[in-house]
């Protein structure tokens, strides 16, 4: 018991020593400010990050707009560039030309007897 009321004396003259209690506030201040809530350190943080990765992305649309306005530039003024849009998007041709039209499909081929019905 002794020890007890010795102890929570030693802790009131420690509170009442000068500036301990403004120590106290300025440190549990500075944890609120830093850890806790929306304007806090760590989600200022996280706001960066996530500012950096909408820039990247600013950045891809802005690269796919300059490409986009380019291909446009150069179908308004290139006929040339029509046809050859046309010939390799939409596979048109001319009348006395064939298309082929090869695939990277990784396809199982069958042979040639298990198609044909005509093989009975």
């Amino acid at each position: 018991m002794k020890v007890m009321r010795s102890f929570v004396t030693a802790i009131i003259r420690v509170w009442n020593a000068p500036f301990v209690k403004y120590a106290v506030i300025t440190l549990t201040g500075i944890a609120l400010v830093g850890f806790v809530g929306e304007n806090s350190l760590l989600a200022h943080l996280r706001n960066k990050h996530y500012i950096g990765q909408l820039d990247e992305e600013i950045e891809k649309y802005n690269t796919r707009y300059q490409n986009d306005m380019r291909q446009i530039h150069e179908l308004n003024h290139n006929p040339k560039a029509m046809e050859r849009i046309a010939r390799e998007r939409y596979f048109m041709k001319h009348d006395d030309e064939d298309i082929f039209v090869l695939s990277d499909d990784n396809r199982e081929f069958q042979s040639i007897a298990d198609n044909n019905e005509t093989a009975e």
